[in-house]
């Protein structure tokens, strides 16, 4: 599975600052003016993992190859969304534009201008929390009206039909229109039934994503504000035009600067961690001559589903999983040095992946 995720905001908080740092390119218009953006820029980021590397001269040191195998990192797809203004839910701005695009994304970064300046026009911006209400109103209103008419058409359903579960469906779309109009958010908006939850993660609404609040800062104050916001899971600061200029320096050159900064990694792993952390997810690994890969997947993923991952017919063909955990493996120094220890164990189906989990899947053909 890849991860799609949204980048919005109010015009000018530098949202496609962000976006170009991200892709280690200067892709996006970065640009002093409302609406820079309009068609969303997208591009492809590999999510951060030393394991992978190190697993390749594992594997090289053991398959007596010449060279390491090509690593595969997980991934996350970034959308820069155009800006947001109020009145997007009636089509002000680029707000049709804004949230159409927004519905398509797994989750959100919200970007929010915490810096002054007297060159990039606010556009709009007031401060953090001003900026941060604007946006969640907007998607709200836009979700109201979306609710309505899903309650217009489930009361049709309830009652021609005699399934329990469709009139179960309007009392919470009824629930929902009332929490909307009473401003109460639906991000922790939580559903027993396992039927209803994936029937109502899949409704058309905005307001139920995942959303992580990005304070954007001056380089100046980027690393006395860098730990005060970074306890919260859903929050961060980053300085996006600090990121942005780490864009022309060497590896090198970044990680020594960065050492000067007193800062031990760049704001854009952060940012792609936390996006994991949001959406719950998390890699296991395999490795072998042909490739040594990170695949994504959801926390608490059985093992023929994550399987079926890799290939369809390996969930449905599944007969096992030989594991080992990453730590274990690269202690071991071999995969012939961790059998002979017994670190590696045989797991069936109802075996939970953990994060790192080097695997060999066994299928039936």
């Amino acid at each position: 599975m890849s991860l799609r995720v949204g980048i919005v905001g109010l015009p000018n908080v530098g949202k496609s600052t962000l976006f170009n740092a991200l892709l280690k390119k200067r892709v996006a218009l970065s640009a002093n003016y409302p609406f820079a953006t309009v068609e969303p820029n997208v591009g492809v980021v590999a999510v951060p993992d030393e394991r992978l590397e190190k697993l390749a001269e594992l594997v090289q040191k053991e398959e007596k190859m010449e060279s390491p195998p090509p690593v595969v990192p997980a991934i996350v797809e970034f959308v820069d969304i155009a800006g947001l203004v109020k009145g997007a839910h009636k089509g002000e701005g680029l707000g049709n534009q804004f949230l159409s695009h927004i519905r398509e994304v797994d989750a959100i970064i919200h970007v929010l201008r915490d810096f002054e300046d007297q060159i990039v026009a606010r556009a709009g911006s007031e401060n953090p929390d001003a900026d941060k209400l604007t946006v969640e109103t907007e998607l709200a209103l836009a979700d109201l009206e979306t609710v309505e008419k899903l309650c217009t058409y489930q009361e049709k359903e309830t009652r021609v039909s005699k399934d329990p579960l469709e009139s179960q469906k309007l009392a919470i779309l009824k629930q929902i229109k009332d929490e909307l109009e009473n401003g109460r958010g639906l991000g922790q908006y939580n559903i027993g039934d396992e039927r209803l939850r994936s029937w109502f993660l899949h409704l058309p609404l905005l307001s139920i994503k995942p959303i992580l609040y990005v304070y954007n800062v001056s380089e100046q104050d980027y690393k006395s504000q860098l730990y005060d916001r970074g306890s919260y899971k859903n929050e961060m600061v980053i300085s996006a035009r600090l990121e942005e200029e780490l864009i022309d320096l060497s590896d090198q050159e970044r990680i020594d600067y960065l050492k000067e900064l007193g800062i031990e990694e760049t704001g854009l792993e952060r940012l792609i961690k936390k996006a994991y952390q949001l959406l719950g997810l998390t890699s296991f690994l395999t490795a072998g001559p042909k490739e040594v890969r990170a695949w994504t997947i959801k926390s608490g993923t059985r093992a023929p589903q994550a399987a079926g991952v890799i290939h369809t017919d390996f969930e449905k063909n599944f007969i096992r999983a030989q594991v080992i955990e990453y730590e274990k493996l690269i202690e071991a120094g071999s995969y012939a040095q961790a059998k002979s220890k017994g670190w590696i164990r045989t797991e069936g189906k109802d075996y939970v992946i953990q994060d790192g989990d080097v695997i060999e899947f066994l299928v039936s053909s």
